[in-house]
């Protein structure tokens, strides 16, 4: 069984912001892949369910790009349902009443975990761009320590979608023996130029916001609001498919019965991206928005093999499913149909499942049945093999 850290853990300030909060002293620092340093480390992170005596019924979930750690609760800051509440609870695919689900905001991000919006203890200032560049696997490796400090040594499962499904992939490249089942979901074993060409876009909106004051806006009291907001616009276009915009809004005017020759909202679906972009400066950072998108970038996973994505995964006995959606432009079929040929020609244990969905990329954040039954037909095969209770044994008892 893997030791426990030594670590601080609280809870978070009575308006559970953050959730459960670990922090990491300062001989325990998380060394990133670009040389620097974050210390202390602070991981704040939610969990689901109940960790079994054998601790062997653990999942960790990975968020997406903007995503967090309240994956199943109410979001502190918007009152919504968190991310994936259509996957998680009692009775759900990722089922509270049988496994120990745990989620964490990713290193980088801005609800609890160390990122740029932190004070840095040399100058009592919020990091902003001093804060060290972060990778994927940096995030792994800061998720790694959460999993030491919770005492688990082998992970039931590792599910996530988009950047989440980045994390799945090299969880198991750099854990094999930690992972016992994974799940990447709507993701690519590497980032394309067309998607470093949309973040860069993004990132660049925000650096044009003059409120972004060279990324030390919070010592102004500023925010560049706009920038992020024109950042998510751009960004909630890529999650989207074309029927489904079409469907949704076509050429429908909003609250008007002809345009007005001007440059307001005439259309429902400018209208939608206005308010997508100005709902989500509410409760994301800007530099977060540029550190996280960076981290994506970056990610390449057959590069750091020599080349070969099959080296990355080679004598694992991880088992995989890989799931696509075949609306999906933004993380293609085709992504992921290269990371199950590497998988197979690693000798690995993998199920590969396109699903027909007009929901685009973010098809698995939201209610679609295949997908439902696709996630818990492979736990429960994967429980069946891990030697866990079935679904109807837990509930009788």
């Amino acid at each position: 069984m893997a030791n426990a850290l030594p670590a601080i853990e609280t809870l978070s300030s009575s308006d559970a912001l953050n959730g459960r909060i670990v922090e990491f002293p300062v001989d325990r620092p998380l060394i990133t892949d670009g040389g620097g340093c974050v210390t202390p480390l602070t991981i704040a992170y939610q969990t689901y369910g109940e960790l079994n005596a054998e601790r062997s019924n653990a999942i960790l979930l990975c968020h997406a790009l903007t995503g967090d750690q309240h994956a199943a609760n109410m979001h502190p800051l918007t009152g919504k349902p968190g991310w994936w509440d259509v996957m998680v609870g009692p009775g759900k695919p990722f089922d509270t009443e049988r496994f120990f689900i745990v989620c964490s905001n990713v290193v980088g991000g801005c609800l609890g975990t160390s990122g740029p919006s932190s004070i840095n203890p040399a100058t009592g200032q919020a990091y902003g761009l001093g804060f060290p560049v972060v990778t994927i696997r940096d995030m792994v490796r800061a998720q790694a320590m959460l999993i030491d400090h919770l005492g688990v040594d082998q992970l039931f499962c590792v599910a996530g979608g988009s950047m989440g499904g980045m994390q799945v992939l090299q969880w198991a490249a750099s854990y094999p023996e930690r992972v016992f089942s994974a799940m990447p979901i709507a993701t690519a074993p590497k980032h394309s130029s067309q998607n470093i060409a949309f973040h860069e876009v993004g990132r660049q909106a925000v650096m044009a916001d003059p409120d972004w004051r060279g990324g030390r806006y919070l010592e102004f009291g500023v925010r560049p609001e706009k920038g992020l907001a024109v950042a998510r616009m751009a960004a909630h276009i890529t999650y989207l498919s074309e029927p489904a915009l079409q469907r949704k809004f076509g050429r429908k005017l909003q609250d008007r019965a002809a345009p007005t020759f001007s440059f307001d909202a005439d259309f429902q679906i400018e209208n939608y991206l206005r308010y997508q972009g100005m709902a989500f400066v509410d409760r994301f950072d800007a530099n977060s928005y540029l550190y996280v998108t960076r981290a994506c970038d970056y990610f390449d996973l057959a590069a750091d093999y020599g080349g070969s994505l099959a080296q990355a995964f080679k004598g694992a006995k991880t088992r995989y499913c890989v799931v696509s959606f075949n609306s999906d432009w933004l993380y293609p079929t085709s992504a992921s149909r290269a990371i199950v040929h590497a998988l197979n020609a690693s000798g690995a244990s993998v199920s590969f499942v396109e699903i027909d969905s007009d929901k685009g990329h973010d098809a698995f954040l939201v209610y679609e049945p295949d997908f439902i039954a696709t996630t818990r037909g492979f736990l429960e095969a994967a429980a069946t093999a891990r030697g866990l209770p079935r679904a109807s044994e837990t509930r009788a008892k």
